[in-house]
This record gives C-alpha cells, sequence and structure tokens, in this order.
C-alpha cells in the first residue's frame, strides 16, 4: 500500500473529512490531498503525524521478499475480480428428495 492509499484508508476509518485531519495533523487540506493524491510522497514522520491525527498508529516493518511477491500477486487478483461483472443468482433452491426411502 503507497502512502497515499494508507491515509485516505486511516481518514476514512476515522471518519473525518480532509480538512478536519488537516487541522489534527497541522498541515493544510491541500498538503494532505497532495500526499493522498500520490503528488508528493510525505516522510516517515509526516506520515506517521497523520497517521496518529487520525487515531492510528503507524507501524513499520521489513518484509521479506517472498511477502512482497505474494501482496503483488494479490493486488493483482484482486485487480482482475473488479473486472469481471458480477449479479446475484438469487436464493439457492434445492431438488425435492422422494420420501418413503427404505
Amino acid at each position: 500500500m503507497d502512502a497515499g492509499a494508507l491515509l485516505i484508508e486511516a481518514r476514512h476509518r476515522a471518519g473525518l473529512s480532509r480538512r478536519e485531519l488537516a487541522r489534527r495533523a497541522g498541515t493544510s487540506q491541500a498538503t494532505l490531498g497532495a500526499y493522498e493524491q500520490g503528488r508528493i510522497c510525505p516522510s516517515v514522520a509526516v506520515l506517521d503525524r497523520v497517521v496518529t491525527a487520525a487515531g492510528f498508529t503507524l507501524t513499520v516493518r521489513l518484509a521479506e521478499d517472498d511477502e512482497i511477491e505474494r501482496g503483488r500477486i494479490l493486488e493483482d487478483l484482486l485487480d482482475l475480480a473488479e473486472q469481471y461483472p458480477w449479479a446475484d443468482p438469487g436464493p439457492l433452491t434445492f431438488p425435492v428428495l422422494p420420501t418413503g426411502l427404505p
């Protein structure tokens, strides 16, 4: 997940507007928007400050190469799944079984 997506998720989960989160984090709404849209990449310190202002804790850890690859594969799979239409098939029906079996 990139920094912008992380900030958007934190803001939405906290139920905050961009304006309110920017105020709490001590930055401008325009700057927060630039972070969220990926036009500016925040430093780890700034990312931590904004996430904390949303009421969450930022945790950073090193990932193994295979973990990163599995994450990319999952991302690709989810992107592919979103491209296919889905329709609710309705309630499940079951065949009627004969009665009086021995």
